[in-house]
Parts: structure tokens; C-alpha cells; sequence
């Protein structure tokens, strides 16, 4: 009997031991926040600039394809970033870049082709959550087949300025279009 008492007295003291360490190291750690508790101060935006998603301005045409820059210019010299949405159903045409571009799919299937020649069903899926690499001065053309339930959307970085080149059957550069 005296030793069930030494042992549940030893139990007792333990778990009394232990909650008063952890009591500690979270309090050492700081209280956790949960989505319960009210929200803190909005930060200080010379610190951490943001842009909420209806402040986002896009271009394009909602329904086929449309881009919003997050940073820098594609045209001028730099690093600048991208937000290209793809619309199920449209696609680019094979074209080339002179600068290498990097592309992590967001959501959607982002469907790719390294074809010369534009037939859909050429076209490879590339699931959100990936990384591909557009090497420079390869032809490639990309988009969202008809059928998908969202549109394809991917952020691009890259250096500027970058040039897109339309190519044709053969992967020769076509003429640039004329000017409207």
C-alpha cells in the first residue's frame, strides 16, 4: 500500500512538474494567436507594403487571358514579377523569349507545349504547386485547355527587358505586326 502511495504521490508531483515547465515555455514563447483572437494593427506599410486582391490591377480580357505586374517592368531593365491568369480554353501561340523566365503555378492546370506547331493536344499539364523554367531563346507556348473547372494562374519573374518572339511552323522569328 505504501508503495501505491509513492507512486500516485510521484504521479502527482510529475504531472504537477510538467504543466508548470510547459506553462513556462509557452509563456517563454510568447501566447499563440489563433483566427479567434481579434486581429492586430495594420502594419506599418513603409515596413510591409501590401496590396489587397480587389487593388489589383489587371490587364487583358477577364474570360481569356489576363496579367497583373507585382513588380518591376517587364520592359525596362530589372528583376520584375507577374501574375499571368489563363482562362480555360485560350492559349498563346509558340513564341520565344530572349531573357530565361520562372514560373510557379498558383492554382489551375497551367497547360505547356515546346511545339513549333499550335495543336492543343500537344500540350502538357502542369499542376499548381510546380516550378518550370522558360529557357531563353526556346520556343514554347502555353494556356489552359477547355475543360477546366478554373482558370490556370502562375506568377513569372524574370530580368528585363524581355522580348517575345511569335515563331512560325519551323521555329523561325515571324516579322513583328504592324503597329494599329
Amino acid at each position: 500500500m505504501r508503495t501505491t502511495r509513492v507512486i500516485a504521490l510521484s504521479a502527482v508531483i510529475g504531472a504537477s512538474l510538467g504543466g508548470a515547465v510547459l506553462t513556462a515555455v509557452v509563456h517563454a514563447q510568447g501566447a499563440k494567436a489563433t483566427i479567434n483572437d481579434p486581429k492586430g494593427p495594420v502594419p506599418d506599410p513603409a515596413h510591409i507594403p501590401f496590396v489587397l486582391p480587389k487593388d489589383i490591377k489587371w490587364t487583358g480580357q477577364e474570360g481569356r487571358n489576363q496579367t497583373a505586374t507585382l513588380f518591376g517592368d517587364q520592359t525596362k531593365p530589372g528583376l520584375y514579377g507577374v501574375v499571368i491568369k489563363w482562362y480555360p480554353g485560350n492559349f498563346s501561340r509558340p513564341h520565344s523569349h530572349d531573357q530565361e523566365r520562372y514560373a510557379y503555378v498558383i492554382s489551375g492546370t497551367w497547360w505547356v507545349s515546346t511545339s513549333n506547331v499550335y495543336d492543343e493536344q500537344t500540350t502538357y499539364p502542369v499542376p499548381a504547386g510546380s516550378v518550370a523554367i522558360d529557357k531563353a531563346n526556346t520556343v514554347h507556348w502555353d494556356g489552359a485547355r477547355l475543360g477546366e473547372k478554373e482558370p490556370a494562374v502562375l506568377v513569372l519573374v524574370g530580368m528585363g527587358p524581355v522580348k517575345t518572339v511569335q515563331v512560325d511552323e519551323n521555329g523561325t522569328a515571324k516579322p513583328p505586326a504592324p503597329p494599329r
